[in-house]
This record gives structure tokens, C-alpha cells and sequence, in this order.
């Protein structure tokens, strides 16, 4: 993974929401006065992705063509460290957008404290165009621990293992079938990897400390292994467990014998063929295909589960509608339609991201049959799931890593302790 791809700059989220929470004008993101049923100009702010900008633009030409009274201006994502710096910001000084088209599921319950986002399920169609659009299965993974609805979930990426064919075949494993889907015949071709000299490592995660990074090691291969169990449910956390340690045993087995380095690339350690593997979105079609063929294949489960069933991370983005807005009949209706089938599909062409709706494959045939690299992710992303929306979100993902780190990168502690430890500390942060 490169983590240039992450919008996240460690340490930017919590000590902003911190402070902003004392200045927020309510708690809990109601949606209030007149303002609900209330239609006129709307803006919106969209990721700085050039791909998505050019969507985005897109979709609000039409939508202007057609509302000459409720007119709607985008505009990318203000300048900052992060987006979710630029958005904190925003709330604290009530200049927020109707409507952000870049939501972390990870920063959005600091941003309910806060006070800055609307409950979606006060619309009457509210929840239920979420839970059809998306599947109730994997919309209700979305829902607060009250069942509200302050994101409407909008693109994955959904995590698998990509790999490099001509290393693959040069390491004496088949390209088109690895049978690489158990822990143990995963690490079976990895040491092949190392020891015929085909790359440097077999994998290359990155090894530092962000609170994200979970999301491309440990966590994608946790939700596999427990057919979709977050990292905290119910209040409380889930991964001391015996699936958790396996997880993070086979992590810790591939730093151990070396199959993967503990230091972060310097460079771009795919494209140069230091490494045979790594986790990755569709976005990876685009970006190496013209380097080397590159392979797919579900994360793996100790027993090796069938691909078909193997769910994974979302790395998704999400919608949400802001309390600064004071025409959200308007928000509301062009939210639905920009994550309508029409616009769904202009964003599946224009961005190659996989558009959160159900039933993707039978949605955009022509697209698949015309893009069939592409068809495993949209199979892959009907069975994902992402971080727990919950309080103290960050702070969560932090403790876990800085255990998980410890233990399972560097050996400095043994992995089943750091789990139980980290466990502990989550269930106090959940809690609190």
C-alpha cells in the first residue's frame, strides 16, 4: 500500500476535534427549523481527485440544467494538510458545505460530537434508500451504535492482495491460480518468493505507526477470518480472540522469517519489484498495469475459506449532509441523485472506484464485459466491511497499533499479550 494514498496526516483529527467540540453550536448533528423541508442554492465540496472532480462537475451541470431554482455550486476539498483537518476547521468555524463528497468512516463520529452532521434517517426515505442502495447488510455497517444514519456510504476500494504474474512465475508459483488462500499456503508462497530471489519481500505493508495502517494488514485478513466481525461491536472489542491471534500470527510469522522488511519503502516498492505482493484497490489497475501484469486474489483465512465468500475491508468514502445547511430538501434530493444508478455508473466509468450499490456486476454489465480486470473488485465489493463507526474512533485504531506494532512487527513482546492488552485500553476508550 502507499500510503501517500491516504488522505489521513497522523495526529491531525483528534486534538482538533478536541477543542472544536467546546465550540459547537449542539451535539449530535440534528437536523433543525425550517431548514429541512427547505429548497434553494446548494454547495458542495468534492475530494481533489482529478477523476472525481471531473465527475463531479459532471453530475452538477445536470442537476443544474434542470433546477434552475436550486443550483448547486462544487468546489474541491480547501487546501490542508488532510481533508479531515480542512473539514474539522470548517465545522469549528461554521463554513461547511451542505454536502462533503469525502467522508472518512473513521473521523465522522468526532464530527457527530461536534455537532456538524446531519442524521440522514430524518428524511423519510432516509434509511431506506441508504439500505437499498447499498444492501442492508453493508449499509448498517455505517450506522452509528443508535442505528442513525450520519453517512451515506458512497465508494470502496475494497482491500485484496495484488500481485506481480512475472514474479509470481518466476518464484515457481502459477500466476493464475496461486493457491495462496489459507495462512499457511500464503506463507508457503511467500518464503518461495524470498528464497528463489524473485523480489526483496514477498509483502511490503507499511511498518509505521499511523492509526490507519491496521487497515492493510491485520484488519482486512480479521474481517476474512471472522466473516465480517469489526474490530469493536456492541461496545466492546472483538479481537482477543482465537481468530485475532491467528491473524496477527501469521503477521507475525512474515516479519519474523523476514518475507517482509520492518522499515517503509522509499520509493514505490511495487513499480520497482522489490515486492512480489501488496494490498491494494482497483485504483492498482490503473496505476501498475502498464508496468508489469498484475494479479488479484482474495486476503486470506487460516483455513482457507472459498474466494467467493471471502469478505474484506471497504476502504470506502462516504456523503454526509452538514447542520450549516439551510436548504437540506435540496441536499437530500441531489444527494440521491448523484448516487443514483445513471450517476453511479458515470462514476464507476470516470474513476474506476467501485460506487457502494448492490448488485454491481448485473447494475453495469457493458462495463465489465469492456473492463473485466475489474470485475473481481466488483464482486469482492459486495461482501465488505469497514471500521467500526463508533466514539474515539482514532483513538481506538491508535491503541490497536501501537500494541500490534510492538508485537507482531518487531517481536518486542509476545502477540497474544499485546492483543489483550490493546483490548483492554479499547474497551475503556469505547466505554468512556
Amino acid at each position: 500500500m502507499n500510503i501517500n494514498r491516504r488522505t489521513f496526516t497522523t495526529g491531525v483529527i483528534a486534538a482538533p476535534l478536541a477543542a472544536a467540540t467546546l465550540a459547537a453550536c449542539s451535539s449530535g448533528g440534528g437536523s433543525g427549523g425550517d431548514a429541512v423541508e427547505a429548497r434553494g442554492a446548494i454547495s458542495v465540496w468534492l475530494s481533489n481527485n482529478e477523476q472525481e472532480v471531473a465527475w463531479g462537475k459532471a453530475v452538477v451541470e445536470a442537476w443544474n440544467a434542470d433546477h434552475p431554482d436550486e443550483q448547486v455550486k462544487a468546489q474541491e476539498i480547501p487546501a490542508g494538510q488532510s481533508s479531515e483537518e480542512a473539514i474539522t476547521a470548517a465545522i469549528t468555524a461554521g463554513t461547511t458545505p451542505d454536502l462533503i463528497f469525502n467522508i472518512s468512516t473513521a473521523a465522522a463520529p468526532g464530527w457527530v460530537k461536534q455537532g456538524g452532521l446531519i442524521d440522514l434517517t430524518t428524511f423519510e426515505d432516509g434509511a431506506s434508500y441508504i439500505e437499498e442502495r447499498s444492501g442492508a447488510e453493508v449499509a448498517k455497517g455505517y450506522a452509528d451504535e443508535e442505528g442513525k444514519y450520519y453517512l451515506l456510504p458512497w465508494k470502496s476500494n475494497p482491500v485484496m492482495i495484488m500481485f506481480n504474474k512475472d514474479l509470481f512465475e518466476k518464484a515457481g508459483i502459477d500466476p493464475e491460480d496461486p493457491g495462496m488462500n489459507s495462512h499457511e499456503s500464503f506463507l508457503e508462497g511467500a518464503r518461495k518468493i524470498v528464497e528463489s530471489g524473485a523480489a526483496q519481500a514477498a509483502i511490503w505493508p507499511s511498518p509505521t505507526n499511523e492509526f490507519f495502517q491496521p487497515w492493510f494488514d491485520f484488519y482486512p485478513l480479521y474481517i476474512a477470518q471472522t466473516d465480517g466481525m469489526q474490530l469493536v461491536e456492541d461496545g466492546k472489542s472483538t479481537f482477543a480472540s482465537e481468530d485475532g491471534l491467528a491473524v496477527a500470527n501469521l503477521w507475525a510469522s512474515i516479519y519474523s522469517e523476514e518475507l517482509a522488511p520492518k522499515e517503509a519503502s522509499t520509493d514505490d516498492a511495487m513499480a520497482t519489484g522489490k515486492t512480489a505482493m501488496q494490498s491494494a484497490g482497483p485504483w492498482a489497475i490503473s496505476s501498475y498495469k502498464d508496468a508489469f501484469p498484475v494479479g488479484f486474489m482474495p486476503v486470506p483465512t487460516a483455513d482457507g475459506s472459498d474466494p467467493s465468500s471471502v469478505k474484506t475491508f471497504a476502504d470506502s468514502k462516504n456523503v454526509s449532509m452538514f447542520t450549516t445547511s439551510k436548504n437540506q430538501a435540496t441536499a437530500w434530493e441531489f444527494l440521491k441523485f448523484a448516487t443514483s444508478k445513471e450517476q453511479d455508473g458515470a462514476f464507476l466509468e470516470a474513476t474506476g472506484q467501485m460506487p457502494l450499490r448492490a448488485g454491481l456486476l448485473d447494475a453495469y454489465p457493458d462495463y465489465f464485459e469492456e473492463n473485466p480486470d475489474y470485475t473481481v473488485f466488483a464482486s469482492q465489493a459486495e461482501r465488505v466491511v469497514d471500521v467500526p463507526n463508533i466514539q474515539n474512533s482514532i483513538e481506538v485504531w491508535q491503541t490497536f497499533r501501537d500494541e500490534y506494532s510492538a508485537a507482531v512487527i518487531f517481536g518486542k513482546q509476545p502477540v497474544e499479550d499485546a492483543l489483550q492488552t490493546a483490548a483492554e485500553k479499547i474497551d475503556q476508550l469505547v466505554q468512556g
